[in-house]
């Protein structure tokens, strides 16, 4: 309970730091974001529902969108997925989502400093100084792969054989 409590500060903190209110919305938002990383806004607000019952959908969306643009959150859009948003903010990660079940893990930049790769610009370019990279790896997560496991040269032998 203590985390939660610090959490609850942390936040308050930062929210008055922005100019913003501290509310049981915002709270309530936080948290669930907080303790389920990389969901849409729907299990958002399923989750912030058992803390707060009231709780609107409108309401969700609004409190995501404005913590959103202050960056107290992190809102990514992986391939086929609503939006996801995470409360890791303020690093230069990046993300890997398994496209046989849609799990998402956090991935810490590739080579350890923003931004992480450096753009090759071709004569026609117009380069950039590059804040920050955005990559996203796609593949098939260990419990997949697991469940779709291969027969084995012996079991593959075998069933011929009985052909």
């Amino acid at each position: 309970m203590a985390d939660h409590s610090a959490d609850q500060e942390a936040w308050a903190s930062a929210l008055h730091s922005h100019g913003r209110r501290v509310t049981k919305q915002r709270l309530a938002v936080l948290a669930a974001v907080q303790h389920n990383p990389h969901s849409p806004a729907e299990g958002i607000l399923a989750a912030a529902r058992k803390d707060l019952p009231e709780l609107t959908a409108q309401s969700v969306y609004v409190v995501l969108s404005d913590l959103t643009d202050l960056q107290m959150l992190r809102r990514f859009e992986p391939p086929h997925s609503p939006a996801l948003y995470e409360t890791r903010v303020g690093d230069n990660h990046h993300h890997a989502v398994c496209i046989s079940c849609g799990r998402v893990e956090d991935v810490d930049c590739a080579v350890g400093h923003a931004p992480c790769l450096t753009p090759h610009w071709d004569e026609h370019s117009k380069p950039m100084t590059i804040q920050i990279a955005d990559v996203l790896y796609q593949g098939i997560c260990q419990d997949c792969q697991a469940k779709q496991q291969l027969p084995t040269q012996t079991q593959v032998t075998h069933e011929i054989g009985e052909r």
